[in-house]
């Protein structure tokens, strides 16, 4: 199988963005191509068509190599749950919650084995594999257990591109840096180097290029400018970037405040509600800042107890209270949806210490966790007569302790939350990304607050992401030199090769 890896000088450089663009590439040049990560550690979740839950990342590279995601592009997810303990999913489903060291010390070995039947399954599927690296190659002090990195590389044969994000500064100390902490047979695997998130004129890095391809003997195969495609993020380091920093100085028709959980999850949910005209979301974390807004949004939690504790530690529960008291509207999501209720039942001490919290009590149910989880996908009409799609992963189940009027009609024949024209609690991630309740949610308030409706057109989810995935394609094989990647992925397989 002819592989390329995308491996990065740090986090957030753009390792999942250049990957997702490489396989829009890749196909609309007529290869069948297939996104792989061994390792992934993200709190944004994508559940497969048959329910698993890999990362984010790996579900957004398999639609734009327009193919349906499976667990074998993400074998193992790991999802940080605070003190040095993060859930383990396996093939999709949960398999232990472990600390770091018993993680890297008795699991990563065991679970090897797994990690090459996915990669012989793809093989048998597709042509070309673009693997994606975790965080950096060069952490010495993790390098002996790194499954993610130069080990997967070694697996399938594949040429290393090196990432390095211009735009945090030091970006060839970085790269150098990162190559001599790597040992002879890693820095071998480097082929190819990548310049990203660029500003500025290029020129102006050519003696600097020129350095570095001499200095290294690896040729820098693009400098990729900056561009703020709209692609969904892989983790929470994203609520740092330039698109969540949108300007609150300017002036919204409405104002939606996103409480900024702890342990928020899964808050690619926000991300149609930056794009809906007049519409301003801003993130609050203390009391002074949630002031008085049109909307107050609580998202995905990955512990909803924790959480909640917070919302009372820093005062933002009596907050909440008070603005719903006044007929402020607000909307729960997944965790936030289960802190709107009377009461969670935590007996088997699943994301807390144990016991039963009371939580607050805006709307009229109670939930109670248990070991097994829900990860579906799913469609339905809401009671407000739209057609929706989406997700649910949670460990909860919420009960009406009265007569309550349900969110969503499920095709498959349940009930999914609580409506009422002032509160929605829900289950169901990706709600907003339905764009057309989108804009009738918000087409309410600003009738409500003597403004006009806004009427122009609606474009799907699906033709949004399309748009994006087609943008990428163009942007990225402008800038990168694409007969060298080409070559790169046609001299790999060759040791795996002769391995069998």
């Amino acid at each position: 199988m002819k592989a390329i890896m995308i491996q990065g000088t740090a986090s957030d450089v753009g390792k999942s963005v250049l990957c997702t663009a490489l396989c829009r590439i890749l196909v609309n040049d007529g290869y069948r191509v297939a996104p792989f990560k061994s390792q992934n550690m993200a709190l944004n979740s994508y559940i497969t068509k048959e329910g698993g839950e890999i990362g984010r990342a790996q579900g957004v590279q398999a639609e734009a190599a327009k193919i349906e995601a499976t667990t074998d592009m993400n074998p193992i997810l790991l999802k940080p749950k605070g003190d040095m303990v993060s859930e383990v999913i396996l093939h999709g489903k949960h398999f232990a919650n472990m600390d770091a060291m018993s993680y890297r010390e008795q699991f990563v070995e065991q679970v090897m084995p797994e990690i090459r039947q996915s990669l012989k399954r793809l093989e048998k599927q597709y042509e070309v594999l673009v693997l994606e690296g975790a965080g950096s190659p060069a952490e010495i002090n993790l390098k002996s257990r790194d499954i993610a990195n130069m080990r997967m590389a070694h697996e399938t044969d594949a040429s290393v591109i090196l990432v390095a994000d211009i735009e945090r500064g030091g970006v060839f100390a970085s790269l150098i840096g990162t190559l001599m902490l790597l040992d002879d047979q890693e820095r071998a695997r480097v082929k190819g180097i990548i310049i990203n998130k660029f500003r500025g004129i290029k020129e102006l890095l050519t003696n600097g290029i020129a350095w570095l391809e001499e200095e290294t003997g690896i040729p820098v195969l693009g400098v990729i400018p900056y561009l703020d495609v709209q692609i969904e993020a892989e983790d929470s380091m994203a609520l740092s970037s330039l698109r969540l920093k949108k300007p609150q100085q300017q002036e919204f028709d409405i104002d939606v405040a996103v409480i900024r959980l702890p342990r928020i999850s899964n808050f690619t949910d926000l991300d149609p509600l930056y794009e809906e005209p007049g519409v301003g979301v801003r993130f609050v974390s203390s009391l002074k800042d949630l002031k008085n807004p049109d909307v107050i949004l609580l998202p995905g939690s990955k512990n909803s107890v924790d959480d909640f504790l917070w919302l009372e530690e820093t005062g933002l529960a009596q907050g909440i209270l008070r603005m719903s008291r006044r007929g402020t509207r607000i909307v729960g999501i997944c965790g936030g949806y289960q802190m709107l209720g009377q009461t969670i039942l935590d007996e088997q001490a699943i994301e807390g210490s144990g016991g039963t919290y009371r939580t607050l009590g805006i709307l009229p149910i109670e939930t109670t966790f248990s070991e097994e989880k829900q990860t579906v996908q799913v469609t339905g009409v809401t009671y407000t007569g739209h057609a929706i799609t989406g997700y649910e992963i949670h460990l909860g189940r919420s009960t009406p302790i009265q007569p309550v009027q349900s969110f969503v009609q499920l095709d498959d024949g349940r009930e999914d939350g609580v409506y009422t024209e002032q509160v929605i609690g829900t289950y169901v991630h990706g709600i907003f990304q339905n764009r057309t309740f989108t804009r009738d949610y918000f087409n309410t308030i600003r009738v409500e607050k003597g403004l006009e409706e806004v009427s122009n057109e609606i474009l799907s989810d699906y033709d949004r992401r399309e748009e994006a995935y087609e943008m990428l394609d163009h942007h990225v094989r402008k800038h990168l030199d694409m007969e060298k990647i080409y070559n790169l992925i046609h001299s790999s397989g060759k040791e795996s090769d002769d391995r069998e």
